[in-house]
C-alpha cells in the first residue's frame, strides 16, 4: 500500500510541476498580442492551456517511465 501512496504522490507533483511549467512558459508568449481578448478571458485561457498542456506532458513522461519499469517483465 506504501507504494501505491508514493505513486500517487509522485504523479500529483509531476503534474503540479508540469503545469507550473507551461504556465511559465505561456507567460512569456503574450498571447493577448494574437488574439483580441478581454483581460480576464485572456488569464483564463492561459490557465485552462496550461493544464492542458501540463497534464499531457506529464501523462506522456508518466507512461513513458512506467512502460520502461515494465520492460523487466520482457526479458523475466
Amino acid at each position: 500500500m506504501k507504494i501505491v501512496g508514493i505513486q500517487a504522490l509522485i504523479t500529483l507533483i509531476s503534474y503540479v510541476g508540469f503545469i507550473g511549467l507551461a504556465f511559465w512558459s505561456i507567460q512569456d508568449l503574450h498571447i493577448e498580442r494574437f488574439i483580441p481578448m478581454r483581460a480576464a478571458q485572456g488569464k483564463l485561457l492561459i490557465v485552462l492551456l496550461s493544464v492542458v498542456i501540463g497534464y499531457s506532458t506529464s501523462s506522456f513522461f508518466l507512461s513513458l517511465i512506467d512502460n520502461i519499469r515494465n520492460l523487466i517483465f520482457l526479458v523475466k
